[in-house]
């Protein structure tokens, strides 16, 4: 019998599993705009990445996948939002600058460990600061969903899994378990 289990399928994908060392240490930052080859380079290495995994699971929510996940050990990450129509959004560099001290918890799921899903608190508004190319730095504010997505990515950058936000004594589902029970965010606007 194959083995078809989600983080299997992950790993074929070309998706770094947990308990590898590149997920459990910061990323190192691009000298930007000196590294704007590389950094171009890992972006593009992510959008594939991104397009292997959209073809065999679907993404309700949103989904993001940060550089330590393919095995890059550098500060970059694309979140695709749940709107298809939306552009993604790429962050290099990035670096949350303020929270929101109103949060939520909702379930996240991770392509390092995709055989679970957890319930994790996260903020509902942040604000991020990221680099261009260029050198520019940039700032934008982020709200519930794509604040949720791009704070797991973030966490990647810094070598944290969400398992390390969960509150104590709350442990992650089996994906069989949560599909029976799970469902999309929802915030009150």
């Amino acid at each position: 019998m194959i083995d078809t289990n989600p983080s299997t399928t992950m790993r074929e994908l070309g998706i770094v599993q947990t308990g590898a060392a590149v997920l459990e240490q910061p990323a190192r930052t691009f000298d930007l705009p000196a590294e704007a080859d590389t950094a171009g380079s890992v972006v593009e290495d992510l959008f594939a990445a991104a397009e292997r995994v959209a073809r065999v699971h679907p993404f309700a929510k949103g989904m993001g996948i940060a550089a330590p996940q393919i095995g890059i050990d550098r500060r970059a990450a694309i979140v695709r939002p749940a709107d298809p129509a939306a552009p993604a959004i790429v962050l290099l560099n990035p670096r949350i600058v303020a929270e929101s001290d109103d949060t939520d918890e909702q379930y996240e799921g991770c392509l390092s460990f995709f055989d679970v899903r957890g319930l994790v608190p996260r903020p509902l508004h942040i604000t991020v600061e990221t680099t261009t190319l260029t050198g520019e730095l940039v700032t934008t504010d982020y709200h519930h969903g794509l604040a949720r997505l791009i704070c797991h990515e973030v966490d990647h950058l810094n070598g944290l899994l969400y398992s390390s936000r969960m509150r104590p004594g709350i442990t992650p589902l089996p994906v069989e378990q949560y599909r029976l029970s799970g469902q999309n965010w929802s915030y009150e606007q």
